[in-house]
């Protein structure tokens, strides 16, 4: 009687179908090739800015009156700063006109009182020269003599020393002038020395 033959598998021949199914990762082809990587959509969306708002009506007007405004205020601020500039310049040049004053009186008095020997003598033309050039320098200036004889007394353009009896300037006018003053506008430089009349 004959054997009949039984084949048998070795447990480490299983069936491969038999065998749970692995998903094998496969290795990149190329060495240098980077490992992909998960993609994220939220990477690729870059923050963006607002979008610009116009403003209302109303304030835009208020912008336009602001800048209006200031700027009328830097004009009239620049005028009054120059007119300032002028005026400070203008007082600093008749201070020193009239700190000249006293050397106009003295060439005056010198022309005033020269001999008859001397009138035609060259050092005498010489300072009537110089009178000329004070007496222009004071119209460049606009300054102006006081000389108020036989006009009422102003004690805000003249300075009184003395009384007078008289019978042809009527009282609280002036009889003489003593010393002449000066003036440049509402200015007073210089009051004219006066006598007045009872």
């Amino acid at each position: 009687m004959g054997h009949e033959e039984t084949m048998t598998t070795p447990a480490h021949e299983a069936r491969v179908e038999d065998a749970p199914a692995v998903e094998a990762k496969a290795a990149p082809s190329d060495p240098h090739e980077e490992p992909m990587t998960q993609h994220h959509p939220a990477e690729d969306s870059a923050p963006t800015a607002p979008p610009a708002t116009e403003a209302p009506p109303n304030q835009t007007e208020e912008y336009l009156a602001l800048a209006q405004r200031t700027r009328a205020e830097f004009a009239n601020y620049k005028k009054r700063v120059e007119r300032e500039l002028g005026e400070s310049r203008s007082r600093g040049a008749l201070d020193a006109v009239a700190r000249v004053l006293p050397i106009i009186d003295d060439f005056e008095r010198a022309m005033s009182n020269v001999p008859a020997d001397l009138a035609g003598h060259s050092w005498v033309s010489g300072v009537g020269l110089m009178l000329r050039k004070f007496e222009k320098l004071l119209g460049e200036f606009e300054v102006e003599v006081i000389d108020p004889v036989g006009q009422p007394f102003d004690p805000s353009r003249h300075e009184a020393l003395g009384m007078d009896d008289s019978d042809s300037v009527e009282s609280g006018h002036i009889t003489v002038t003593l010393q002449k003053g000066y003036a440049a506008g509402d200015r007073v430089l210089r009051p004219a020395l006066v006598r007045v009349a009872n």
